[in-house]
């Protein structure tokens, strides 16, 4: 299984939108991460600083390359962007944490 961990920033005052959000994540969005096969995937909340951590396994990270192509995809991404910090397409200014130490 390959991890994948990178950070993200919530706009002031949207941290419960963002929850809400996420905890009514749409059927059809679940059904493609879980098809690119993403699993235990997370997201936490640094609230003082509003930044976001997620992180995600899967079998084959390359796979996620596919998902900008994807309408429900985009569509997600445009329902966001009026929360987060985006680029000029509405996917998420997402910058990618190197690894530096494991423990299994």
């Amino acid at each position: 299984m390959q991890r994948k961990a990178f950070k993200m920033y919530l706009l002031p005052g949207h941290s419960a939108e963002y929850k809400r959000r996420h905890d009514e994540i749409w059927p059809e969005l679940g059904a493609l991460l879980h098809q690119v096969g993403i699993q235990n995937y997370s997201i936490f909340l640094d609230e003082s600083t509003r930044t976001l951590f997620g992180y995600l396994e899967a079998p084959d990270l390359s796979t996620l390359d596919s998902l900008p192509a994807q309408e429900v995809m985009k569509k997600w991404w445009a329902y966001m962007a009026d929360i987060m910090e985006t680029n000029l397409d509405h996917s998420p200014v997402a910058i990618d944490l190197t690894p530096v130490f494991y423990f299994a």
